[in-house]
C-alpha cells in the first residue's frame, strides 16, 4: 500500500523528467511556463510543482525518491489519499485510470472525532501545545482575531519575520500569532519594541497551540505557510486563508486555495509589510474576504458529507 498526503503530491509519469537546467531558470521567468502534461490538472505552471521535483541536480535525493515511488505506485494494493472526492475530483479521476485503486480517507480531523478512544486523539503535534491562548481567544468577538501560524517546520529569516510583524501590526486588528523558538533561520525569534509596545493590547503570542481548537474558535482568518495538513484543518473548520508557501507541496496546496477552491489569497515570496497589511485587511473585511468565508464554509459542508459516507469504513480499520 502506499501513502501519500494528498493527490497533489502523486506525480503521475516519471517519463516526464522535472529538472531545471541552471540556476537562472529559478529567476527569469521560466518558472511561469505552462504544463499540459499532468492528467487531471489544468493551467499548472513549473512554479507550482513540489520544491523537490524542481531542482537543477538529477541526483538529488528527494528527487529520486519521489521519481521511485511513482514508479512503482501501480505495483501496490492501493494508494490511500488523505483527501476527499469532491475536493480533487479531476486529479482523483486521472489517478484512478492509471492506478488500481484509490482510495480517499480525508478529513482525517473530523473522523478521528468519530471514532472512540482513537489511538491519534493521545495527540500528534510536534511541539508541546499552550493552551492559555484559548483563554484569550474567549475575550474576543468571533471572527475578529487574525491566527497566525507557519507550521511545525518552516522557517525564515530575521527580516521576513519583521515584514510580517510589521504588516499585522499596521493592519490594527486582533492578532494570534505562534513563533516557535526554531523559527528565525539560525537565530532567536526577535520583533522590534515598538512592534510590542502598539500591538500589546489586540494580540498574543505563543509558541506553539492546539491548532483544531483556535480554527474552531472560530477565529477569522488564517495566515499561513500552505502546508497541507494545517489547509485540510483550516478548510473543516470554516476559515480563509492567506498563504504564504515556502517549500515542497506548499506552492501547489496555495495554488489550489486561491485559483481552484476560492478560499484563499497568497503574498508573494518576497514579503512586504504593505503587501501583508493590505491582504490581512481583505482576508478580515474586505469583499473579498466575504467571498471566501462563504465559499470555505461550502467546503467544510462538503467536508462533513464526506465524513459520514466514509465513517463505516474508517470504524473497521486498526492502526
Amino acid at each position: 500500500m502506499l501513502v501519500s498526503k494528498h493527490a497533489n503530491e502523486t506525480f503521475l509519469q516519471s517519463n516526464f523528467i522535472c529538472t531545471i537546467a541552471d540556476e537562472s531558470c529559478f529567476t527569469n521567468g521560466y518558472l511561469d511556463t505552462v504544463i499540459d502534461w499532468i492528467p487531471g490538472m489544468r493551467d499548472i505552471r513549473l512554479r507550482d510543482l513540489p520544491t523537490f521535483l524542481r531542482t537543477t541536480n538529477p541526483d538529488d535525493i528527494k528527487f529520486n525518491f519521489i521519481m521511485e515511488a511513482t514508479d512503482r505506485a501501480h505495483e501496490a494494493s492501493a494508494v490511500v489519499l488523505h483527501t476527499f472526492d469532491a475536493l480533487e475530483s479531476d486529479v482523483l479521476e486521472a489517478l484512478s485510470s492509471i492506478l488500481p485503486c484509490v482510495c480517499t480517507v480525508g478529513p482525517l480531523q473530523l473522523h478521528l472525532n468519530e471514532i472512540p478512544e482513537h489511538p491519534l486523539k493521545m495527540g500528534y503535534s510536534l511541539w508541546k501545545e499552550e493552551t492559555e491562548c484559548l483563554e484569550w481567544l474567549n475575550t474576543k468577538a468571533p471572527n475578529s482575531v487574525v491566527y497566525v501560524n507557519f507550521g511545525s517546520i518552516a522557517v525564515m529569516t530575521p527580516q521576513q519575520l519583521v515584514e510580517f510583524g510589521r504588516g499585522l501590526e499596521n493592519s490594527k486588528l486582533p492578532f494570534f500569532w505562534v513563533i516557535r523558538p526554531d523559527l528565525v533561520i539560525g537565530e532567536s525569534a526577535i520583533l522590534p519594541l515598538e512592534f510590542v509596545a502598539e500591538t500589546k493590547e489586540r494580540s498574543l503570542i505563543a509558541g506553539w497551540c492546539p491548532q483544531e481548537q483556535v480554527l474552531n474558535h472560530p477565529v477569522g482568518g488564517f495566515l499561513m505557510h500552505s502546508g497541507w495538513n494545517s489547509m485540510v484543518e483550516s478548510l473543516t473548520a470554516g476559515v480563509p486563508m492567506l498563504c504564504w508557501p515556502i517549500f515542497a507541496d506548499q506552492q501547489m496546496d496555495c495554488r489550489h486555495a486561491w485559483n481552484e477552491w476560492g478560499i484563499g489569497m497568497e503574498i508573494s515570496n518576497d514579503v512586504k509589510s504593505d503587501e501583508v497589511e493590505k491582504l490581512v485587511k481583505e482576508l478580515m473585511e474586505g469583499e473579498k474576504g466575504k467571498k471566501m468565508k462563504n465559499k470555505v464554509m461550502e467546503w467544510k459542508k462538503l467536508a462533513e458529507e464526506a465524513l459520514v459516507h466514509m465513517v463505516p469504513h474508517l470504524q473497521t480499520w486498526t492502526i
